[in-house]
């Protein structure tokens, strides 16, 4: 078998065993995180939260998840991604129950920031086990792979929670319910988690000799490679120029990208609400928005590896979702479907810079250097999920309507775009060009 043959069967392999079981995993995960706004269409009301003390809370789930991110990272380059893993799914379960018998603003808040700091630094485990795994080349398509999760958890969970929101059993709301049958699958996963994968390339048992020893080889040759550029330990990572300015480019992002996620369905109940659409009729047409989403995600990724660029991928999607949420924003009133192709759009362009964007880092930053800058980012951008449902909330309860939201979370967007293109340095194609001729060569 040629070196080519090899380098196939081998991706095909490990994507095969990888990619599906993660997204699994994420899809979970994303879904107990932003299930909360479709449980504000009951919970509010019941509970007599504002959207104030809503957003406050959606958002708060961030700032523990910024606290625990880098040394939850730390701690996993000790114990493996397996067994961290496993723990952060079981008690994120755990947490997820409990927030379906809060009574007050206080108990709401304790909750969402306990699941935060439960499920930090559970996505950059995922994104460095991965890099661990697949050759340079092949990460924006690794990534994009199990990242389609955060769309798909989406596009079952709108008609899936919205279903949930009708039943009512043994004296408890279907907001409640929901929260309960959505945590189970975390749990079920997490025990899988610890048996089905593997810390390293070495202890792998689904590669044959042959497969192995490439996978080593490859991955061993990029590491050194990398080396030459920047060779860092996991905390000089944390001081890294570049390292600093995506964490501030993530976090702009982020402020947008949640502040539109935890309130759309509140914005789609408003758009609706002169229709005679149901809760589950809107439900479906979210989860297809998300599906739009899904499908955007993949094609980005696929071009970004195709092109070897990262920085004007990334770019591209943020602007272009900050014009569509702008827009929908003034012509809300004009017209209903126009205002949703608009935030499909938005939704598009959001979730297609995921991928390029994450496949930054590791292609410039090996193992520890890499979870290291990969955690911070991570919890920097985070803290925008916290900042941007809560202005969210205190906009329209000032204003009354989300206009003038949609306008300061596109701005924001456009500003992380900007930041990303002019002021990181570094990116895949130009720092990688001459490793991959160099790799291409000696294979």
């Amino acid at each position: 078998m040629d070196q080519l043959q090899l380098e196939h069967s081998t991706t095909k392999k490990i994507t095969l065993r990888l990619i599906p079981f993660l997204f699994l995993c994420f899809t979970v995960s994303i879904l107990d995180r932003v299930n909360i706004g479709f449980a504000a269409l009951q919970m509010n009301k019941q509970l007599g939260f504002s959207d104030a003390v809503f957003g406050f809370g959606a958002g708060i789930f961030f700032f523990g998840y910024f606290l625990l991110e880098v040394p939850g990272s730390a701690i996993m380059m000790k114990v493996g991604a397996r067994k961290w893993i496993s723990r952060i799914m079981v008690t994120w379960a755990v947490i997820a129950v409990l927030t379906a018998f809060v009574k007050t603003p206080m108990q709401f808040y304790t909750v969402r920031f306990l699941l935060g700091i439960a499920e930090a630094s559970f996505y950059p485990c995922m994104v460095f086990y991965l890099s661990n795994f697949y050759q340079t080349k092949h990460h924006a398509k690794a990534i994009a792979g199990f990242m389609v999760a955060i769309p798909g958890a989406n596009a079952l969970g709108a008609p899936l929670s919205t279903f949930l929101l009708g039943v009512h059993w043994l004296g408890l709301g279907g907001w409640q319910w929901m929260f309960i049958m959505e945590a189970i699958p975390a749990v079920i996963l997490g025990v899988v988690c610890y048996f089905y994968l593997d810390d390293t390339i070495e202890s792998v048992k689904w590669l044959n000799k042959d497969e192995k020893k490439w996978l080593i080889d490859i991955t061993t040759k990029e590491k050194l490679e990398k080396q030459e550029v920047k060779h860092y330990t996991f905390l000089q990572a944390l001081k890294d120029r570049d390292v600093l300015i995506l964490s501030l480019g993530y976090f702009c992002w982020l402020v947008g990208y949640y502040g539109i996620i935890m309130f759309l369905p509140t914005i789609s109940k408003g758009l609706t609400k002169a229709t005679s659409l149901s809760t589950q009729s809107m439900g479906w047409i979210l989860g297809l928005m998300y599906v739009c989403a899904m499908v955007a995600m993949i094609l980005v990724g696929n071009h970004s590896d195709k092109k070897n660029e990262r920085r004007w991928h990334v770019a591209a999607c943020l602007t272009i979702s900050a014009i569509a949420m702008i827009a929908s924003s003034y012509v809300a009133n004009a017209s209903i479907i126009v205002s949703f192709v608009l935030l499909t759009i938005a939704l598009c362009g959001a979730f297609g810079a995921f991928s390029p964007f994450w496949s930054i880092p590791p292609s410039f930053l090996t193992e520890a250097a890499a979870a290291g800058a990969i955690a911070l980012v991570n919890s920097i951008g985070n803290l925008g999920g916290f900042f941007g449902p809560y202005i969210v909330g205190y906009i329209k309860d000032t204003t009354g309507s989300f206009n003038a939201s949609m306008v300061f979370l596109g701005t924001l967007m456009i500003i992380s775009s900007c930041i990303v293109v002019f002021l990181v340095k570094q990116s895949g194609k130009n720092l990688n060009k001459n490793v991959v001729q160099k790799l291409e060569k000696s294979c």
